[in-house]
This record gives C-alpha cells, structure tokens and sequence, in this order.
C-alpha cells in the first residue's frame, strides 16, 4: 500500500491512493529496508483491479493451476496458462508491478530456450517482469534474461515445482546445517541481477538472516516479518478454500458468503421469487 495514503474522514480506515504512478522495478528494488512491499496473486482482470489499488506487485502465479483449473499441484501449468491469465490481469492493473510466473519446464533447459519463452511472456502480455523458481543453479539463467532486458524475480526456499525432488512440499531450513546453502542461493540470483527474491516456507529466523544477507527485496511467504514485505494467495486471504496452509492468515471468508448466496439463489429460484418484477422486462406502454 502507498506510503501516500490518506485517511478517510468518514471512518477510521486508510484509503488507497489513486493517484500514484505504475510501480516499476527500479522503485520496487528502492522500498528495501524501508515500509513494507504489499503482494498478492491475481489471476483475472477484475480481481487485479479490485487488488490493483492497494497492492505494489501483483503476481500472475502458476499456483493458478490449482486454484483456477483444479490441478494438483503446478505442474501442469502451461506457458499458453501464464500469458492468458497475465493478459487478464493487466488489463484489470494500472498502478501495480505485474509479474508472471514461468511455468515448469519454460526456462530450466538453457538460457536461451528460458529467453525465448519469457521474451514471450513479456511482449504478449505486456508485464513488467517475470519470476522463476531455483538459487544459485539458476544464476546463469537469470543473468542472461537481465542482460537481455527482462527483470526476473527469483524465488527459493520452498520451491513448488520441485515437489517431486523433495518429496513434497516441506519447510526449508529447519537444520541450520542448510542455512548456508539456501543464503547462498539468494546472494548467487543477486548477484546474477535479479530485482528482488520470494522467501517461501523457511524458517524464521532463516528467512530473517537471508534478508540481512542481501541488498534486493525478499517477498516472504511462510516466512518472516522481517522480510522487505509479503505475498499471499489471493484466494487463500479471503477465505476462498476450507484449508489453508499454517502461514496464510484469512481476511474475509468468501466461501461461506458465496454459498451463501448461492443457497439464497436456489430457494428463490424454485420459490418463483426470481426473477421478480424488478428484475424483468415489460411491453412499451403505447400512448392513448
């Protein structure tokens, strides 16, 4: 959220401020160590404007396979998923940083298949960047993108895509024996020019030394507060699914209002109490 925001006379909540610039990936990097970056998924154009105003990144994840199409994990997702899903969002963002995922098996062949793909998600969608998981394996990777004029966030820790390596999806660093391995991986994708890195399912105090450890933004998920701000799920913040994971706090509870709603619907529908009279059309009253 902008640090310009004002307070609304009405009540007591801070509103967003409407009229700041597009967030860019120099003014992204430049919030290190100072107030806290504001992320969050979006997948579609009208839940990227409806978080757009309040967010500084918006993140086209491949965690859409799941949440969007029911997949079992994000292995399935496709390049031709991202960049429609990424069209989508920017078409609903106009102030955020937008950044989409690449997809398992886009980018870790070689640096120039992993170009070609990305070069693609950026000129169909139009984002600002784009995020691919691994470390220190990754630099070359990512040090050929930045060079070519693609910003990459990277992304370590807990890394989704790699789920059949590790046996599923397993908290990072809980032996500090691997700390030094897992901080050497964020300094080795900054170095390699990355503009920021996700955190996800470290230990605390982990996640807190690898943020000291580096001069790029760290995005937390399951993580710490001490990291240079935080991503959630979208879907998983309000509540959309009955389980979550032990990091996500919820905010709302959109499942149960949808049911709801859907319940409400229902009982009308089979009462004949919808459509009512306010809800259907009726002939032109003729003069005279």
């Amino acid at each position: 959220m902008s640090s310009q925001s004002t307070l609304s006379k009405k009540s007591a909540v801070a509103e967003p401020d409407i009229k700041r610039k597009r967030m860019t990936v120099p003014n992204f990097m430049a919030r290190k160590g100072g107030e806290p970056l504001v992320c969050l998924t979006a997948y579609t154009a009208h839940v990227a404007n409806l978080l757009d105003k309040r967010c500084d990144l918006l993140l086209v994840g491949d965690s859409l396979g799941m949440v969007i199409h029911g997949m079992p994990n994000t292995l399935g997702v496709t390049l031709e998923h991202m960049i429609m899903h990424g069209q989508g969002v920017m078409r609903g963002a106009e102030k955020s940083l937008v950044v989409v995922d690449m997809p398992f098996g886009s980018f870790e062949e070689s640096p120039e298949i992993a170009f070609r793909n990305a070069a693609r998600v950026v000129k169909e969608t139009g984002c600002a960047a784009i995020k691919l998981e691994g470390g220190a394996e990754m630099a070359p990777t990512i040090r050929h993108l930045t060079r070519r004029g693609i910003p990459v966030m990277a992304h370590i820790g807990l890394m989704p895509q790699n789920m059949n390596v590790m046996g599923g999806f397993k908290v990072a660093g809980r032996d500090e024996r691997d700390w030094q391995n897992i901080i050497q991986d964020a300094r080795e994708v900054e170095k390699a020019g990355a503009f920021s890195v996700v955190v996800e399912g470290v230990t605390e105090p982990l996640a807190e030394k690898i943020t000291e450890s580096i001069a790029i933004p760290t995005i937390g998920i399951g993580a710490s507060v001490k990291c240079d701000g935080q991503i959630l799920v979208f879907e998983d913040m309000v509540g959309l699914f009955p389980r979550v994971p032990t990091f996500v706090k919820r905010y709302g509870n959109m499942q149960e209002m949808i049911e709801g709603a859907a319940d409400t619907y229902a009982e009308e529908v089979k009462a004949r109490r919808f459509p009512g009279d306010d809800h259907v059309y009726t002939l032109d009253k003729k003069d005279g």
